[in-house]
C-alpha cells in the first residue's frame, strides 16, 4: 500500500511538474492549447474587471516574458494606465412574465445599463407599427417612463430600414429600459452610464412574448479601472534599435453577475500565439538582424485603449518599427486568414501570399484594406507599417458565453504560425520594402 501510494505520489508530482513548465516537450498546437486552456479558464473570469480577471491574465503574462527571457524597456514588462468602466460585480436576475431568463443564453446586459429594480410592463414596437405613419404618432404619444420598450425588425432587410431600428436602440421613447431582439447575442463595454437599461435577447427564448419583466440588477461604475500592457523583447544582433513587433490583446468581457465570457478565440488564440512566437524566437535569436517586441495589450475590448496609450507613450520612438503584425482571433483558419491593410503595403503582402503558395499552408491569403477594429490602428494613424491578421472559417462563437476552449479547434494554428515566422524572416533579410 505504501508502495503504490508513493509511485503515484511521484507520478502527480511529475505532471504539477510539467504543468508549471513552459511545456517545452510539446509541440507548437499543444502549447497552444494550454495556453488557451488557462486563459480562457474560469479562474481569469474573463480577462476583465470583475475578481481581478484583467490583473490575473497579465500576471500569467508577466511570468511568462520572465521565463522565456525577454528583455523589459525599463524596470518591468508593465506598462500601467487607466480608464473608466462599467461593471455588474454581484448576480443579477431578469424575469420575463414571471419565467426567470437566462443570462447569456436567453439574453445580455448591455453595460451602459444603469442599476435597475423593479417589475415593468412591455410594450411592443414593431414593423406593424412602424409602416404606418399614424400608428408611430400614436405610439410616442404614450409615457413609457415606468415601461420597457421591446424593439423587434423582424422581417427588415433594407439598409435604411435597418438603419431606422438601429437607431431606436437610443431609446428616443424616454423608455425605462429597450429590449432589442436579435438573432445572436454579442455582449459589449462600456465607458458610461446611461440613464436607461438595455437588454438584448434571442428572437426565439421567452422575451419574444414578453408582457412583463421583473428585473434586478446593479452596476458598480469604476472611473479608474487600473490596468498594464505587457511588453518584452528580444534583442536583434545587427540592427538592435530597429524593430519588428508582434502584437495581441489579452483583455476580454469579463464576468458579467453569474456568468463570465471566457474569450478563447477573442483573443486568447492571439496571446497563444504571441507566446508561441516569442519562444520560438527566444530560441534562435541568433538569426535576428532586428530585435524582435512582444506587446500584450489591454484596453482593447473597450476603445482600444492599450495600444492607443501606447502610441501616446512608446518606450523606444514609433519609427524604429520595421513593421507590426497584429494578431487578433488565431483559433480557427478552415478558410484561411484575411490580411487587414493587405491593399496598404503591397510588397509585404504579395509577400505573404508567395510564401502561402511556396509552401500549401492555407486555403487562402484573403486581402482586406484599412479598419479600425484592433490594436494595429493607432500604430497604422502613427505611420508605422503593419498587418492586421485573423483566422476565417470554422466555429462562429464571438462576445458571447460560448467562445470557449473546450470548442476552439486552433485548426489551421501551426500553418499561421510558420507562414508568421517565414514572413519574419523575410524582414530580417529586407526582402521587401
Amino acid at each position: 500500500m505504501k508502495k503504490t501510494a508513493l509511485s503515484v505520489f511521484c507520478i502527480l508530482m511529475t505532471w504539477v511538474t510539467n504543468a508549471q513548465s513552459d511545456f517545452s516537450d510539446l509541440n507548437v498546437v499543444a502549447q497552444a492549447h494550454r495556453i488557451v486552456d488557462t486563459l480562457a479558464s474560469p479562474y481569469m473570469c474573463g480577462r476583465g474587471y470583475v475578481d481581478n480577471g484583467n490583473l490575473k491574465a497579465a500576471t500569467y503574462l508577466n511570468n511568462k516574458f520572465k521565463k522565456l527571457g525577454l528583455i523589459p524597456f525599463g524596470k518591468s514588462y508593465e506598462q500601467k494606465f487607466e480608464y473608466p468602466v462599467n461593471t455588474y460585480p454581484t448576480a443579477y436576475s431578469v424575469k420575463i412574465n414571471d419565467e426567470l431568463a437566462k443570462p447569456g443564453a436567453d439574453y445580455i446586459v448591455i453595460p451602459s445599463t444603469p442599476t435597475t429594480n423593479g417589475t415593468f410592463s412591455v410594450v411592443r414596437f414593431d414593423r406593424s407599427i412602424l409602416s404606418d405613419t399614424m400608428k408611430v404618432k400614436e405610439f410616442f404619444t404614450h409615457d413609457y417612463t415606468n415601461s420597457f420598450v421591446m424593439i423587434d425588425d423582424s422581417g427588415a432587410t433594407e439598409k435604411k430600414e435597418k438603419e431606422i431600428w438601429e437607431s431606436l436602440k437610443s431609446n428616443p421613447f424616454k423608455a425605462k429600459g429597450i429590449i432589442y431582439l436579435c438573432d445572436k447575442l454579442t455582449e459589449e463595454t462600456s465607458e458610461t452610464v446611461a440613464d436607461y437599461a438595455t437588454l438584448n435577447a434571442l428572437r426565439n427564448s421567452p422575451f419574444r412574448y414578453a408582457t412583463s419583466i421583473s428585473i434586478d440588477i446593479k452596476n458598480k461604475l469604476i472611473a479608474s479601472f487600473p490596468t498594464q500592457n505587457l511588453i518584452g523583447y528580444i534583442k536583434g544582433k545587427v540592427q538592435p534599435d530597429s524593430f519588428i513587433v508582434f502584437t495581441a490583446h489579452y483583455d476580454h468581457l469579463g464576468k458579467m453577475g453569474s456568468i463570465y465570457f471566457p474569450g478563447a478565440n477573442d483573443n486568447a488564440s492571439g496571446i497563444a500565439m504571441l507566446l508561441s512566437l516569442a519562444r520560438y524566437y527566444a530560441e534562435h535569436s541568433d538569426s535576428l538582424r532586428y530585435s524582435v517586441a512582444f506587446m500584450a495589450f489591454s484596453g482593447e475590448e473597450i476603445a482600444l485603449l492599450g495600444s492607443k496609450y501606447y502610441t501616446e507613450h512608446p518606450p523606444f520612438p514609433l519609427s524604429k518599427i520595421r513593421f507590426l503584425i497584429n494578431m487578433d482571433i488565431m483559433g480557427t483558419g478552415d478558410e484561411g486568414i484575411t490580411v487587414v491593410n493587405g491593399t496598404i503595403y503591397d510588397g509585404a503582402f504579395k509577400d505573404l501570399v508567395k510564401i502561402n503558395d511556396s509552401q500549401h499552408l492555407l486555403k487562402t491569403v484573403k486581402l482586406r484594406g484599412e479598419t479600425a477594429n484592433s490594436d494595429h490602428y493607432f500604430f497604422y494613424k502613427n505611420h508605422v507599417p503593419d498587418f492586421f491578421i485573423y483566422t476565417m472559417g470554422g466555429i462562429k462563437a464571438y462576445h458571447d458565453i460560448f467562445d470557449r476552449r473546450e470548442t476552439l479547434p486552433l485548426t489551421k494554428f501551426d500553418e499561421v504560425y510558420k507562414l508568421l515566422i517565414q514572413f519574419t524572416s523575410d524582414i530580417n533579410q529586407r526582402k521587401f520594402k
